[in-house]
């Protein structure tokens, strides 16, 4: 059986342990919630600030020129695809994970004429679900069609335009075998969409192996962009000339500064752009993205799956008979980097944990939701929240008034 000595030895060894250093994380606080919101790197303050004082403060204007602003969504853009096998100009950096899965949705219909069907499960995340179904109401004959996941093979047939599924689950951490889901949708004439939100900077990704078609993502969980960082999105470079973006912002015109009346779509994926660049969103996930570019990507995906092996057997030799639940995955091959645990009451145990320096998250009806991030999660912190978790059950000191209190964000 692991002891505390074993995960000591774990974290001597672990050659992404120095990276903890370089996020800004309170004192005496066991962060597992990366895989929701990432934790803050030291260096984003002083970039952020640079960015405000001198470079809008003194610079004005002339930044835009200057300090490149106006290239961020391209060069921050360039530097993702590095993460996910794509090229630099298959991605740019823009808007929301929500508008970018709206502009490029109602693009891939666009671009498969006779099909109608936007092709998905139940129980993805609940905003792509939303937005799939708004992008039907705006087209005649459009729908969402949810089948089981493992159904979804069988279901794709000549009225799907596209089918839409989420990489690494948000709640379970299930991951789809992204090359042969793939292939199964384009076999079909479908277009393949991913929602990359729990699988970059988490998760091994290919697009160009795996032939992937569209994808898009967000940067503020394991890219550790900060609240509200802007997205990415990705189109294959053989769909850029062929995919319209239904928002024809000024960004991506061929040529915005022309200041002409007519739209013209601009060269390749930047016809994806639409308004201005948040330009201190852009700097503060830049320091993100870099950050994770520095680190050795075999050695962070095989911490991340020895952190989740570690966490679930913990749970289920130290936690056994008190109403906990694997919701997750058991084989990390087919599991992204967070481990969920279902319970009768999780809304209060998560506030419990919470209270005594765990943070982890909720999501209803009944999961306690964990995430690890390897440049900052060590092993002596699965074996620390897992102690606290069986005292939390064990006492059932979750059961306080003030731990069943709903707050807003959950």
């Amino acid at each position: 059986m692991t002891d505390v000595q074993d995960v000591r030895r774990m974290d001597a060894q672990d050659t992404l342990a120095p990276f903890r250093d370089r996020f800004a994380l309170p004192e005496g606080v066991i962060y597992l919630d990366g895989n929701s919101l990432g934790a803050l790197p030291r260096a984003t303050a002083a970039r952020v600030a640079d960015t405000v004082t001198s470079e809008w403060g003194r610079g004005l204007i002339g930044s835009w020129n200057d300090a490149d602003w106006i290239g961020a969504p391209q060069r921050i853009g360039g530097k993702i695809a590095g993460l996910l096998g794509a090229e630099p100009h298959e991605i740019v950096v823009a808007d929301s994970t929500s508008v970018n899965l709206f502009k490029l949705l109602h693009a891939a219909i666009g671009a498969r004429p006779g099909r109608t069907v936007i092709l998905t499960e139940p129980g993805n995340f609940p905003t792509d679900l939303y937005v799939a179904q708004g992008v039907a109401a705006m087209i005649p004959g459009a729908s969402v069609r949810t089948v089981a996941r493992e159904d979804i093979v069988a279901a794709i047939d000549d009225h799907v335009a596209v089918v839409m599924l989420t990489h690494v689950h948000y709640k379970t951490g299930a991951m789809f075998d992204m090359p042969a889901m793939t292939r199964a949708a384009q076999a079909e004439g479908a277009l393949m969409l991913w929602d990359l939100s729990h699988s970059a900077g988490a998760v091994p990704i290919d697009l160009n192996a795996a032939g992937a078609d569209l994808a898009i993502g967000c940067g503020y969980k394991y890219l550790n962009g900060g609240p509200g960082a802007p997205a990415f999105l990705y189109v294959a470079d053989r769909h850029q000339a062929e995919l319209r973006s239904p928002l024809t912002g000024w960004m991506g015109h061929a040529a915005p500064f022309d200041f002409g009346d007519d739209y013209a779509a601009g060269a390749g994926v930047n016809r994806f752009l639409c308004g201005t660049p948040p330009v201190i969103g852009m700097a503060a996930l830049e320091v993100g993205v870099d950050l994770m570019l520095e680190a050795d990507r075999t050695a962070l995906f095989a911490k991340s799956r020895a952190l989740c092996d570690l966490f679930v057997d913990l749970v289920e030799s130290q936690c056994a008979g008190l109403g906990l639940t694997l919701a997750s995955p058991r084989d990390a091959r087919v599991r992204g980097s967070h481990v969920s645990f279902a319970h009768d009451h999780g809304y209060p145990v998560m506030q419990a944990l919470i209270a005594r320096g765990v943070v982890g998250d909720f999501r209803a009806p009944d999961i306690l939701r964990f995430g690890f991030t390897p440049l900052y999660v060590g092993y002596e912190d699965v074996w620390r929240a897992v102690e606290v978790l069986r005292d939390v059950l064990a006492s059932e000191s979750w059961d306080a008034p003030e731990f069943h209190a709903r707050s807003a964000v959950t």
